[in-house]
């Protein structure tokens, strides 16, 4: 197994007066190391388009899975789903990725606009072979991975963005690769750089989009481990024991909570120098220790770290606030969000005495909640989370 992985993110825009989007994502892991993404766009917008696009990627999802061929998802499709009366054009557009061992991708696109992959910085022409299955035309594509590649899926609705605005004939496809060409090179996550493609839409619609747009961005990268410390242990004598645990191991050490860093600053014996200088008024300012990436305070800091990863769960608006920011929680989003791959929590469940006060909001549950609403968020963005208590 190589050290490769995938990272993956994605977001969508309503049709204007939709509640409902008209696409639909599915992300499924299998038990093989493998991976399938599949991207369906719903004929039409709305409630009608948002049943049929979530069908067609339940069904595909569901049988990739399983181990059935595409044939047998496309026959399964054409004849479980509609067409419509009207147009005499069938249920649902769809792009499927399929990741194995992070290795290859089997890239399999219907009617949808050609996934762009962006490599070395530039765009990168992959061989496509047509088939003809019942009557529709599907492109075919094995993909070598490489380190760094950027794959770019999307509904029409994003090259039709600025049609009658911006453009006469929408966001051209050269035009929508140079774009993605400059994002890339900022090297954020992959939910970062689907949301600022879709921003990019929205200004084109003149944020009254003219239809469902659909973003998803698989970025190849090699894995990277993150260490985070946050509470002193329980018991005093296991101080030691979770400070050598917690140093030797590999990757970036991020240490959270002012007894928790005196303690590290007392076992690497270093000296902990505080920064007065606060960045953000309602943000504890962060601390330094020699041997250690990131030193911040505890509680109030993961508990606006937790606010930031719900919204990257959701619609990613406050992105910018944490990517672009200084203070503890923001960097702590940077190195977690757009960093890490593999993270691993060593938790004190020492009692703060300075908690205990009834005037103030915080407690150990509180403590121990954030741990555990920090760790479900990261398993959703696909990070692989190790949690250790002390």
């Amino acid at each position: 197994m190589n050290n490769l992985c995938a990272d993956i993110g994605y977001k969508s825009i309503n049709h204007a007066g939709e509640q409902l989007c008209g696409d639909h994502i599915d992300v499924v892991q299998r038990d093989d190391d493998s991976t399938i993404v599949v991207l369906a766009d719903g004929l039409g917008s709305g409630v009608k388009a948002s049943i049929l696009s979530t069908l067609t990627s339940k069904i595909i999802s569901t049988m990739m899975s399983e181990g059935l061929s595409i044939s047998d998802c496309v026959e399964t499709i054409a004849k479980t789903l509609p067409i419509c009366s009207v147009r005499g054009v069938a249920y649902s557009t769809f792009t499927i990725m399929h990741l194995v061992e992070n290795k290859e991708m089997e890239l399999i696109q219907y009617d949808n606009p050609l996934t762009i992959l962006i490599r070395n910085g530039e765009n990168f022409d992959y061989p496509m072979t047509e088939m003809n299955i019942d009557g529709k035309k599907i492109y075919h594509s094995m993909i070598k991975l490489q380190e760094g590649d950027v794959f770019v899926a999307m509904s029409d609705g994003c090259p039709h963005a600025g049609v009658g605005l911006a453009y006469n004939f929408g966001w051209k496809r050269d035009d929508i690769i140079d774009f993605m060409k400059t994002v890339v090179a900022g090297e954020y996550a992959a939910k970062t750089m689907s949301t600022i493609l879709l921003d990019e839409v929205n200004k084109l619609y003149d944020n009254r989009p003219g239809d469902d747009a659909t973003a998803c961005v698989v970025k190849i990268r090699r894995r990277e481990p993150m260490n985070v410390l946050f509470g002193p242990p329980r018991n005093r004598d296991d101080a030691n024991r979770m400070m050598a645990l917690f140093f030797a191991k590999e990757g970036k050490h991020i240490v959270c909570g002012g007894t928790t860093s005196t303690i590290a600053a007392q076992y690497l014996g270093k000296k902990l120098e505080v920064d007065v200088n606060f960045v953000r008024s309602d943000i504890p300012p962060i601390a330094k220790i020699e041997g250690v990436d990131l030193v911040t305070e505890g509680v109030i800091t993961m508990n606006r770290v937790v606010e930031y990863a719900k919204d990257v769960l959701g619609e990613n608006k406050l992105y910018e606030k944490w990517s672009y920011g200084h203070d503890g929680a923001s960097l702590i989003c940077q190195m977690l969000f757009e960093e890490a791959t593999d993270i691993s929590f060593f938790v004190g469940r020492a009692i703060n005495p300075a908690h205990q006060n009834p005037d103030l909001p915080i407690n150990f549950n509180i403590k121990m909640n954030l741990v555990g609403d920090l760790s479900d968020c990261l398993k959703q963005m696909g990070k692989r989370v190790k949690v250790s208590y002390f």
